[in-house]
């Protein structure tokens, strides 16, 4: 459902939404997220065409958020990279109604349809803000200082 190149570029946005205003490297990144440093070269290109980080040369240059973690919707994400979330097409492309066709087969179809806009929806609304706060959250449960998980 989710493409390994959309989890990857979340990944990404994470990490810099950790960093806030700092610029990181490529490299940094890809260290920190254990992720392909050429293909998250190629992601971070992605993204800066889609508005979603910018980016400087130099040494003290790198990528980092193009706009404030509440304002980046996970699905704005997906498909800068071209990974939108889709259900399997025999869930939601069936024929148009036709004499013999089943009605079980146009409800499932139906069904498939609704559950993708209901995941289209839940994806516009969903923000890297909500993601950063759940990975802090994860991460404070995990640890050994014996935290709450809040998400």
């Amino acid at each position: 459902m989710l493409r390994r190149s959309g989890l990857q570029a979340l990944q990404a946005l994470l990490e810099l939404g950790r960093n806030g205003e700092a610029w990181s490297s490529v490299t940094a990144v890809a260290a920190a997220q254990q992720l392909p440093a050429p293909m998250l070269e190629q992601l971070f290109i992605q993204l800066r065409r889609a508005g979603l980080v910018e980016s400087r040369r130099g040494r003290q240059g790198g990528y980092r958020l193009s706009r404030a973690p509440d304002a980046i919707p996970v699905a704005e994400v997906l498909e800068a990279v071209g990974a939108p979330v889709q259900l399997r097409a025999d869930l939601i492309d069936a024929e148009p109604p036709e004499q013999g066709v089943r009605a079980e087969t146009q409800v499932l179809t139906s069904m498939g349809r609704r559950l993708q806009n209901a995941i289209e929806r839940e994806l516009r609304q969903l923000t890297l803000q909500e993601l950063l706060f759940d990975l802090e959250s994860w991460q404070e449960y995990l640890s050994n200082a014996g935290g709450v998980m809040l998400g």
